[in-house]
This record gives structure tokens, sequence and C-alpha cells, in this order.
């Protein structure tokens, strides 16, 4: 396999399970040094930890909880203080809340908001401690999702929004760091085979109306969305800037 990072340093939020871990993989996989963010769960992120220390890569878990805006320097600069550098953010941390319509008198807005807070803010808050001290040249990857550009189906309101404001926001920064040769970008999946889908399946509509919706008629694996984030975040990548890339099967064509 070729080690297109070899020398890289990266950081993926919630990197404990689901996707994260994928993608913690495949960067360490592709030769980076990687370091993962959790919120809870220390005893996955010590399981993935041991699976990159696999690779041969130099690894390393920090817990920090995003929904408290005041751990992002602090889990910046413990990435650094480890590793000397950081030159590939994967924001990928985030909650889903979904289901309930903007107007039902029962709207859960306790987890709204939190969805907000962690989805929006506490990204936000890492990429801006992260930026002024990534190297020239470095990444910056969000997981967004194909909702911040297309919603068949009502419920997914707030969570769609918090995927739009971060699409929006990616550009806005993909213009800021530019002069860098700071590539930020935002990669879209659709249905994909997490914990956190699972958690809100009950939730959507019929899924084989769904997959019926989808040219090619499955979901994704966590390791074609993971595979992405590793091509963005390697040097045949350098030219391909503020863009959101759907990895969806065609789903809202």
């Amino acid at each position: 396999m070729d080690r297109i990072l070899e020398g890289k340093v990266a950081l993926v939020t919630g990197g404990s399970r689901g996707l994260g871990a994928v993608t913690a993989a495949r960067l360490a996989e592709l030769g980076a040094d990687v370091a993962i963010s959790y919120a809870s769960s220390a005893d996955k992120a010590n399981t993935v930890v041991e699976q990159l220390k696999s690779t041969g890569a130099r690894t390393m878990a920090i817990q920090a909880d995003q929904a408290d805006l005041s751990v992002a320097r602090p889990l910046i600069d413990a990435v650094i203080a480890e590793f000397g550098k950081l030159d590939i953010l994967v924001n990928n941390a985030g909650i889903a809340i979904q289901g309930q319509l903007v107007d039902d008198p029962e709207l859960d807005g306790e987890n709204y908001n939190r969805q907000w807070q962690v989805n929006v803010m506490g990204t936000i808050a890492i990429t801006r401690a992260a930026a002024p001290k990534l190297t020239d040249g470095g990444r910056i990857i969000f997981i967004g999702s194909l909702l911040g550009s297309y919603v068949p189906f009502a419920g997914v309101a707030d969570y769609a929004a918090t995927k739009w404001a971060l699409a929006g926001y990616a550009k806005g920064i993909a213009r800021d760091l530019g002069p860098r040769n700071i590539t930020v970008n935002v990669v879209q999946p659709g249905i994909m085979p997490t914990d956190m889908a699972s958690d809100v399946a009950g939730e959507l509509p019929d899924r084989d109306a769904i997959l019926d919706m989808h040219p090619i008629r499955r979901i994704a694996t966590l390791e074609e969305v993971a595979d992405i984030v590793g091509f963005l975040a390697g040097p045949s990548a350098g030219y391909i800037n503020g863009e959101a890339i759907n990895v969806a099967g065609g789903f809202g064509i």
C-alpha cells in the first residue's frame, strides 16, 4: 500500500467508533501518525489506539467532549505536544437527533440544541484552535452529510441544518486558508452502517423506500467513505478546495 501520508500527523475527532475509527485506521495505513478524540468511551478509544499501533503509527487518544467549547484549544495543544505538529484535521465528531417535526409541541429542544452545540459550535471551536497551528499545505476535512445538500424526508431539519452550516463554514475557511495552501473540503456520506445511524433508524421513513431512491441500491461502507477522506488528505488532492463531495450512491441526483 502506498504510504502517501508518511510523516504527516492527523487528528480525527470522534475517532473511537464508527466512521471515525475506520478513518483513523485508513490514515494510519497510509502512513500518518494519528490522534483521536473521544467524548466518553475510553475503552473503545483504547481499542482503536491498539489497532492503529499495529500499523506502525504513533498514536494517542484524548478525551474531549466537544459540546464543551473549552476543550478545543487543549485538544490541539495536546496533539502538537505529542507529535510536534498537526497536518490533517478530520472533523468527524457529531451527533444525530432526528425524528421530530419543527411544529411538534413535544419537541425536545434541549437535545436539539445540544446537537447544534456539538455539531456546529464544537466543530468550529476545534477548527479555530487548529487553524493557526496547522502546517502550511495541510488539510481540513469535515464529515458532513448528504442531508446538508438534499432533504428527502421530514423530521431532520435541525440535523440537516447543522451539516449545511458546516458546508458553508468550510467554503469560508477555504478562502481564509488558501494562501497557506491549506485545503478545506466536506465529505457528505449518505446512510452508513454506524451506531449513530442505527440509533435513529427507527425514526426514519421506510428504509426500503429510501434505498429505492438510490441509483446504486445499497448504503455506503465505512471504508468507502474513509477512502475519500484519505484521498483528500493526500498529495493528489492539493487543488481540490472548498468542495462538498457526496458519497451516497447517487442518492439525491
